[in-house]
C-alpha cells in the first residue's frame, strides 16, 4: 500500500515549482489527484501549507501523501516520438513542435511532446519544458536537458530575455506597420469548466507588439513579439483589437474556421517561427527559426491567388 514519504530538497530540485516536483516523483498519478493533495493540505513543506506554484528551496522538507502509483515494473503507455529538432547539445532540445499536439499530458490528455521525448530518449535523465505552447500552436518548443539549464531557462524567461516571435493569419485588414497593444489579461472559467482569458483590468499585465508582414484584403498575416506571457495572450490580444486569428475555435470567428476548412485548413494559424536568445550555460548567441508548415504556407498561397 502506498505510505507517507518524506523528502528533503537537493541542490538538483531546488528552485522547482511544488507541482512539478511532484509530478516528476509520483508518475503515473493523475494530476487532478496531485493538485486537490496539495489544496487540501495533505502535501506539506516544512509541516506548512504551501501552494502549487511554490518553488522549492535547499534543504526543503517536503511531505507527500499516500498515492496509489503504478506497478513500475509495468512501462507506461507512451508511443514514442521524433519531432523535428533544430537546436540540440548537451544543455538544450529545440523542436519544431506540430500542431495538435500537447506539449505533456493532463486536462483529458493522456501524453504529449515530452512524454513522448522521454520515450523514444530513455538514455536521457532529464528532459523538461523551457516553456509552453498551446495544443493547436506549432513551432519553437525548448527542452531542458540539465536541470542546470532548466533553472536557468526559466529564470530568462521570467526576466524576459527570451525573445520570441510569431506568425499569424488574422481576419481583417491590418493596416500599421508596428503596434503596440498592452492590455491586461484575466483567465476565467465557463461555465462548463473550460479556461478562457479576456482583457480585464483586474487582470496581469500583458504586452505584444504586432508586425505587418503581408496584407490579402480581408485577412492579413502579421509577426507578433512577446513581451509578456500570459496565457492566450496573442490570440486574445488580436481578437480584441478586432482582429481574431484566422481558426481560432475559442476567440475567432465559426464562419471563417467554416471557410477556412473548405479550403483544406483545419487548424489555427499560429506559428512560434523565431527565437532569439543567449544560450543560458555557454551564453553564445543562438537565433533559431522554424518554417511555417505546409498547411500554412497552402492557404497563404490560395490568398494571395484570391486577391
Amino acid at each position: 500500500m502506498p505510505q507517507v514519504r518524506i523528502l528533503e530538497i537537493s541542490e538538483e530540485w531546488a528552485g522547482q515549482r511544488l507541482d512539478n516536483f511532484l509530478v516528476r516523483e509520483c508518475k503515473g498519478v493523475p494530476k487532478s489527484h496531485i493538485y486537490k493533495a496539495i489544496r487540501s493540505g495533505q502535501v506539506r513543506v516544512n509541516k506548512g501549507r504551501v501552494k502549487n506554484e511554490y518553488r522549492l528551496e535547499l534543504g526543503d522538507v517536503v511531505r507527500i501523501p499516500p498515492m496509489r502509483m503504478p506497478d513500475p515494473d509495468v512501462a507506461p503507455p507512451v508511443p514514442p516520438a521524433v519531432f523535428p529538432v533544430v537546436f540540440e547539445d548537451d544543455y538544450l532540445l529545440v523542436i519544431n513542435k506540430p500542431e495538435g499536439v500537447a506539449v505533456h499530458g493532463g486536462s483529458g490528455v493522456s501524453f504529449g511532446v515530452i512524454e513522448q521525448l522521454r520515450a523514444a530518449r530513455p538514455e536521457q535523465k532529464l528532459l523538461e519544458l523551457g516553456h509552453r505552447l498551446d495544443r493547436d500552436t506549432s513551432g519553437l518548443l525548448i527542452i531542458a536537458k540539465r536541470r542546470r539549464s532548466l533553472v536557468a531557462i526559466h529564470d530568462m524567461f521570467r526576466e524576459g530575455q527570451v525573445d520570441k516571435f510569431y506568425q499569424a493569419l488574422v481576419e481583417g485588414d491590418w493596416v500599421n506597420s508596428r503596434q503596440h497593444i498592452k492590455a491586461p489579461l484575466l483567465r476565467w472559467l465557463t461555465a462548463s469548466g473550460e479556461r478562457r482569458v479576456r482583457v480585464d483590468p483586474q487582470g496581469k499585465s500583458a504586452h505584444t507588439i504586432v508586425s505587418l508582414l503581408k496584407r490579402f484584403g480581408s485577412y492579413s498575416l502579421v509577426e507578433a513579439e512577446l513581451k509578456t506571457g500570459r496565457t492566450h495572450q496573442i490570440r486574445v490580444h488580436l481578437a480584441n483589437e478586432g482582429f481574431a486569428i484566422v481558426g481560432d475555435d475559442k476567440y475567432g470567428s465559426d464562419a471563417v474556421r467554416a471557410q477556412f476548412a473548405q479550403w483544406g485548413f483545419k487548424r489555427m494559424f499560429l506559428h512560434a517561427a523565431r527565437l532569439r536568445m543567449r544560450h543560458p550555460i555557454t551564453e553564445q548567441w543562438l537565433e533559431l527559426e522554424a518554417p511555417l508548415p505546409l498547411a500554412c504556407t497552402q492557404i497563404i498561397d490560395t490568398l494571395e491567388k484570391q486577391r
